[in-house]
């Protein structure tokens, strides 16, 4: 379980196929904390660390997960939001995410403000329900808030300490993104539907 505060953005070294698996080796400053078959979410992902030393740390990626994030689309250089997983007792400061993305989003328009950068994505429609305003969205793994909802988008605004210390910084027009939706939210509906 992991809470969208980003503690750490990491660094693509290398991203090499093996057979059906996808094998990340990521350097970030948190990697010679972690434990090989610990979970860390990777752009709000939860994958377990197979190998690790003092600079860089290895995680595969399944078919399945391959088929629901942007982590295919990673590449040598690409930046990537890191969060150890929630211990007990610490604070729960964002709201709580699973590390198991529902699918991506593709960024629709940026708009840089005085005071924060507003970010508009696309709806994928079967999940529409599932966003309401000021509730809580994970984008590669940041808890956000829902700010604006139309039709066939939804917008969040981002603080610049969010900004700076994320890749959302690195965002462009029409880059694929990693949604998780709020857990409440996707019980309650599904239980609606039974």
């Amino acid at each position: 379980m992991f809470t969208g505060i980003i503690k750490s953005i990491g660094k693509v070294m290398r991203a090499e196929r093996k057979g059906k698996l996808l094998q990340l080796t990521i350097e970030s400053p948190l990697s010679h904390t972690f434990k090989i078959d610990e979970s860390i979410s990777h752009n709000g992902v939860c994958l377990t660390i197979i190998a690790k030393n003092n600079k860089t740390h290895t995680v595969q990626v399944i078919p399945e997960t391959l088929s629901k994030t942007n982590l295919g689309i990673l590449k040598p250089g690409d930046l990537v939001n890191i969060e150890p997983s929630l211990k007990i007792g610490e604070m729960l400061s964002g709201h709580l995410v699973q590390g198991h993305v529902d699918g991506c989003c593709k960024v629709r328009k940026i708009k840089l403000q005085e005071d924060t950068t507003d970010i508009w994505l696309s709806i994928n429609r079967s999940n529409a329900p599932l966003i309401i305003p000021r509730g809580s969205i994970c984008i590669n793994g940041i808890s956000l808030t829902v700010a604006d909802i139309k039709k066939t988008r939804f917008k969040v605004s981002i603080i610049p300490y969010t900004f700076d210390n994320t890749n959302l910084k690195t965002l462009k027009k029409d880059d694929v993104v990693n949604v998780e939706y709020d857990i409440i939210g996707k019980y309650l509906l599904r239980w609606n539907h039974l």
